[in-house]
């Protein structure tokens, strides 16, 4: 064993890792100091804990978007330093056997909504419990999506920042926009400048509440393209789901089967074709949400054909589920699968998960809002007032595994891409996430694809009293989960720190945006106009 020279070799790389970072990625800001006041149910508030200074996972097969091979992994303050085969180190580094099992980066999840205000209620899942249950499913990473006070971003950051600083794992936030004026087109730019967002969401669906009108979307797609933000979309025809809603209600469909049968297919084709459209007329990228059914995934598939920059996310509760438990006799059950836009009738799911295959879809969220039975309870007699929202954020990366890795439809490098990497590229965190590289942080977790367990929530990490993959049993599991360099879950232990995560800012202008100037360009060359007229003499 070279013990002073591997000490030296990996106190050089320590060194040459952390400048990099320096250079190349944003401060975290001051909201992240360590906050030891919350009480924790997994492990105690630790004031002043520090990250495992030393990591090796040995043996493992480590798996990146592009590359796997069998090789070491060598962690130091909370930074990959080394990945390379045999490396050897002394007594003071806490060793992990992942002979066998996957090394992989740790999930990133899209979309999430902790915290939030919503019909009349707030998610069940705080900062603290929602990243405490992904963290026991190997995800160390989130985004979450803002809400305006009164239209406020300025108002709905300030007041996220407060509910994030329970934290136990990183995070970034999205920004939804919910009026329009000049005010909200300045704290726009502030957001992206100053803040570190980088994405504005739009809501096509919930009339009188989020919903956002056309003159609306044109007005946010321009200014995201000026900024370099990404817009993304609900895309659901809200007008035509209020329709829809009063139909059922007059046919005297109250339960949770109205949702679904309020807000069809057709009507999430429409509104996704129409922000495709108008994507298109202001040149920007677009992201789509929640694609939850064939109509949407096809209009974006003719899109992306045509050599629009359009990206898809579905969410795991699309891939894997089906509406019939919306029919269920028992209100509290079917209650719990209510979300929008809704899970849809079998045959959506395969196609989502093939469409993820072959590359029309990109990355995989979840949607993670969840609301307890007591909650849902709120639309007994009206599907209308059920809060909208399912659980996933401890599910995903599990599901994702067991229905498109174990069933053959993907790779471990395209899992890794479809969970982690790709999110991370979409939204300018890589390759300080979603990579295990020499630099990135040390988000990693080791996988035995040999493993299975059942899902319940009995079990589940989650504060919600239900789980909508109730008695699942999947296949491969998450042993360890490390998290900015520490081991937060292990032996079916989690040790989540309140506190601990960390806000990490997300730059402007990714890869989606390089060369939309050109095709500006182009397209004004190629309008031929104004035309040059002679004045008529009288």
């Amino acid at each position: 064993m070279i013990h002073s020279m591997a000490s030296a070799f990996t106190h050089q790389l320590t060194s040459v890792a952390l400048l990099l970072l320096l250079l190349y990625f944003p401060p975290i800001s001051e909201s992240n100091n360590l906050f030891c006041d919350a009480g924790s149910e997994y492990g105690g508030p630790q004031c002043g804990i520090q990250s495992s200074s030393k990591i090796l996972i040995k043996g493992g097969t480590v798996v990146n978007a592009h590359h796997q091979q069998i090789a070491d992994v060598y962690v130091e303050d909370g930074i990959v330093v080394a990945v390379q085969p045999n490396i050897n180190v002394g007594d003071d580094v806490k060793v992990l056997d992942a002979t066998g099992k996957f090394v992989m980066p740790g999930g990133i999840d899209p979309h999430t909504h902790l915290a939030m205000e919503f019909m009349g209620s707030e998610t069940i899942d705080d900062f603290f419990s929602g990243q405490a249950a992904a963290l026991a499913g190997g995800t160390t990473m989130h985004i979450d999506f803002v809400i305006p006070i009164n239209g406020s971003l300025t108002a709905g950051f300030e007041a996220y920042e407060k509910k994030a600083k329970n934290s136990c794992m990183d995070y970034g936030f999205h920004m939804a926009i919910t009026k329009w004026d000049e005010v909200v087109s300045d704290e726009m730019e502030v957001m992206v400048k100053e803040k570190g967002i980088n994405s504005f969401k739009f809501f096509m669906a919930y009339k009188g509440s989020f919903m956002i009108n056309d003159e609306l979307l044109i007005e946010g797609f321009k200014r995201c393209k000026s900024l370099g933000a990404l817009a993304m979309v609900h895309a659901e025809n809200g007008d035509a789901v209020f329709e829809g809603q009063k139909r059922m209600i007059e046919l005297g469909i109250t339960g949770p089967e109205g949702h679904a049968l309020s807000r069809p297919p057709l009507l999430e084709g429409e509104a996704t074709t129409r922000a495709i459209r108008l994507a298109e007329f202001v040149n920007t990228p677009l992201y789509v949400v929640h694609v939850m059914s064939m109509d949407a995934m096809e209009e974006i598939a003719k899109a992306r054909k045509a050599g629009q920059r359009v990206i898809g996310e579905p969410v795991v509760s699309g891939l894997v589920l089906d509406d019939s438990w919306l029919w269920h006799s028992d209100f509290v059950t079917a209650a719990k699968y209510v979300m929008s836009p809704p899970i849809r009738a079998s045959g959506h799911n395969k196609a989502l998960q093939a469409a993820l295959a072959t590359g029309i879809l990109q990355l995989v969220g979840t949607d993670h809002c969840a609301f307890n039975s007591t909650q849902k309870a709120f639309g007994i007699d009206d599907f209308r007032k059920i809060p909208n929202g399912v659980n996933g954020i401890e599910e995903r990366m599990h599901l994702v595994w067991d229905t498109m890795v174990e069933s053959g439809q993907i790779s471990v490098t395209d899992y890794v891409r479809l969970t982690s990497t790709e999110c991370a590229r979409i939204f300018n965190v890589y390759p300080r996430k979603g990579a295990i590289l020499v630099g990135s942080d040390a988000d990693i977790i080791i996988f035995n694809p040999n493993s299975s367990f059942e899902i319940t929530a009995r079990s589940h990490h989650s504060r919600l009293d239900t789980n909508v993959y109730e008695g699942r049993r999947v296949k491969g599991k998450v042993e360890v989960t490390i998290a900015g360099g520490r081991v937060v879950w292990e032996n079916d232990e989690l040790k989540a720190v309140p506190g601990s995560g960390k806000f990490i800012e997300m730059r402007p202008f990714n890869y989606l945006f390089h060369g939309l100037d050109k095709a500006d360009a182009k397209y004004l060359s190629s309008l031929q106009a104004p035309v040059k007229r002679l004045k008529s003499s009288t």
